[in-house]
Order: C-alpha cells, then structure tokens, then sequence
C-alpha cells in the first residue's frame, strides 16, 4: 500500500479529499444561506436573530477555510467555483426568507443534512487512522449538535 508523506494510505486520502469537497461545497452553500437569512430577517426578533445569524456564518467561514486546508494538507484541491459547489450541495437553498420560523428551520435543516456528511467523513477517516481529519469531524460535529438543540430550543417556546 502507497503511503503519502503523512503515513496516510494514497488512494483512500483521495477519497477523503473527493468527500471533504462536497463537504466544503455544502457549506458553502449553508453559509450563503446565512448571509440571507441575516440581511433578509424581519420581525420582533430581528436585533436578536441578526446578531446570532452574523455570529454562524462567521463561524461557517472560518470552517470552510478549514476544510479547504484540510484537502490541501491531503494533497488535493478544493473546490472554489460556485458551478462545483452548486453541482454538489445537498442542502436546501434559502431564498428571500424573512421569517424567524422559516430561518431557524433552514438552519436546523442545513446543520443536519452536513451532520451526515461529517459522519461519512469521521467513519472513512477513522479506518484510515486520519486523525486530523477525523479531530476536525469530531470538533464539528459537537458544535452542529449544540447548535441543532439550541435551534430546537428556540423553535419550541
């Protein structure tokens, strides 16, 4: 079996790296939604909701940055274009939407449907003892969870 320079096995890093680009294309997309969703918001909730949405997609940028150092450090390219990330999303796209209720659905939505991708990723990392890549999945995926039942929380009042 062919080794990269990080001891990791060549063809399943490809892999990784092919998995971690649908990944960066998803959050791409979650975090256009953000942006959206926290210039678009209206209501009573807007002072509260604007702040908490800049807040995720500031979080969501910097995790793009991550991944996309992430396939680098692997020895791939991320993707960059929006034609590849709109030919990879899975996420629902958010358009126009100016309703607290609607918004804070996106949001559960997209982190759940990126909670799945992640899981993928943690499970092929971990078979190939890519601990950098799976500390990273683990990290997300902590915070998603957090997020998701704060959201819920939110949701239920």
């Amino acid at each position: 079996m062919k080794m990269n320079i990080l001891g990791l096995p060549i063809k399943e890093s490809q892999l990784i790296v092919n998995e971690l680009n649908v990944l960066l294309s998803n959050f791409q997309v979650y975090y256009q939604n953000l942006r959206g969703i926290h210039w678009n918001i209206k209501g009573k909730r807007f002072f509260d909701l604007h702040i908490k949405f800049e807040e995720l997609y500031n979080d969501s940028q910097l995790k793009i940055d991550m991944i996309a150092e992430r396939v680098l450090t692997l020895g791939g390219t991320p993707l960059h274009t929006f034609e590849e990330y709109i030919n990879n999303n899975q996420l629902i796209v958010g358009k126009n939407i100016s309703n607290d209720e609607k918004a804070i659905h996106l949001i559960v939505d997209s982190l759940s449907h990126l909670l799945k991708i992640e899981r993928e990723i943690l499970n092929k990392t971990g078979e190939i003892n890519d601990e950098g890549t799976n500390a990273m999945m683990s990290d997300f995926i902590s915070e998603q969870e957090k997020t998701i039942w704060m959201m819920q929380a939110w949701l239920e009042e």
